[in-house]
């Protein structure tokens, strides 16, 4: 490989490396204060991504309080959405698949921690 091969493929690797997404994180707190348990998931709404993902959802099942790191991409934005478990209508946040809106249950990827969330009958 000459070396003007090899000037111009390191230049088309910094390139790439400019415009990856560069990783971040966003904490997360919750209690539930529900007799029942809750299921609960992250969804961003810049990408096609969920936590914990493949369909699942973390469990709720005390009203101890739970804790949750993501790992993001600095800069997105990530919602919540808890629900009954058997009981989809009745949720928090975005509820369940991300199927509602809500006005304050969305935050930025930003390595922040957000206060903890109590997810009242």
């Amino acid at each position: 490989m000459s070396r003007s091969s090899i000037v111009g493929v390191l230049a088309a690797l910094l390139c790439l490396a400019g415009t990856a997404a560069q990783a971040g994180t966003l904490s997360f707190k919750f209690r539930s204060n529900h007799e029942y348990s809750v299921g609960l998931e992250f969804t961003s709404q810049d990408r096609n991504h969920q936590w914990p993902g493949d369909g699942k959802a973390y469990k709720i099942a005390d009203y101890e309080v739970h804790s949750y790191k993501l790992q993001c991409q600095t800069g997105e934005t990530i919602c919540y959405g808890a629900w009954l478990e058997g009981d989809s209508t009745q949720y928090w946040g975005v509820g369940m698949d991300n199927e509602n809106h809500c006005s304050d249950c969305c935050y930025v990827c930003d390595g922040s921690q957000v206060q903890l969330i109590n997810l009242n009958e």
